[in-house]
Formats: structure tokens, C-alpha cells, sequence
């Protein structure tokens, strides 16, 4: 079965946040020499930050009815305004802020994903 695209009302506010940690493997030797290694071939993961600031009722749910049929595990793909093609990515926490109204403001954690579904 093929992946979901992620295509939300809008873009992401500015402000967004990504965020890169390198997994590396480090030996660390009695006379200070350190050696270190990427860990696999994917050891650069992307955490992104991402606030929708003004969303209607509607918006809000159609968003947050695809983030809890992906149940926080299940990869799909979304291509950033930024990135030159999409990615993997799956979404296991956002929030949900009522901005005035029925106004509604979300931030989401996508973390990419290096599954091999497609």
C-alpha cells in the first residue's frame, strides 16, 4: 500500500524549527585520542517544529484526523516549503491551542523517517 501524503490547508507559519542530532559511534581511548563514525547510513535525522497559527475548526480537524489515522508511528509523506522534494515523516505529538473564537492553532513534531515502505 502506498504512503499518505500530508497536505495540510496551508503552510507552516514562519518560525518553524528543525532540528539535526547526528547518531555517532565514539571510542574514546586512555590517551585523550577519540575515534568516531556515522551510525548506519541514515545517522542524520530531521526533528521539525511546525505551527499553523491560524486555522479554522475545520483545518484543525482535518488535520488532526490524519495525525491520529497515522496513530504516531506510520510514516507518510510531506514535502516542506523548503525542502527541494518530500519526505518521510511520521508525527507522534502536537498540540492544540484555541487562538480567539473558533480559531485554532497547532504545532506539530515531525520526525523523518527512514522506513523502507513507499
Amino acid at each position: 500500500m502506498a504512503l499518505p501524503t500530508f497536505t495540510p490547508p496551508c503552510n507552516p507559519s514562519p518560525g518553524t524549527t528543525e532540528t539535526h542530532e547526528p547518531k555517532v559511534l565514539r571510542a574514546e581511548f586512555g590517551d585523550g585520542y577519540t575515534q568516531a563514525t556515522a551510525d548506519g547510513i541514515n545517522h542524520d535525522r530531521a526533528d521539525l517544529e511546525a505551527t499553523w497559527e491560524i486555522l479554522t475548526p475545520d483545518e484543525r480537524d482535518e488535520m488532526v484526523t490524519f495525525f491520529k489515522a497515522r496513530g504516531g508511528y506510520a510514516p507518510f509523506f510531506y514535502k516542506f516549503p523548503w525542502h527541494a522534494e518530500a519526505l518521510k515523516w511520521t508525527v507522534a505529538r502536537w498540540t492544540e491551542t484555541i487562538v480567539s473564537g473558533s480559531y485554532h492553532r497547532m504545532t506539530a513534531t515531525f520526525r523523518q523517517s527512514f522506513t523502507m515502505a513507499n
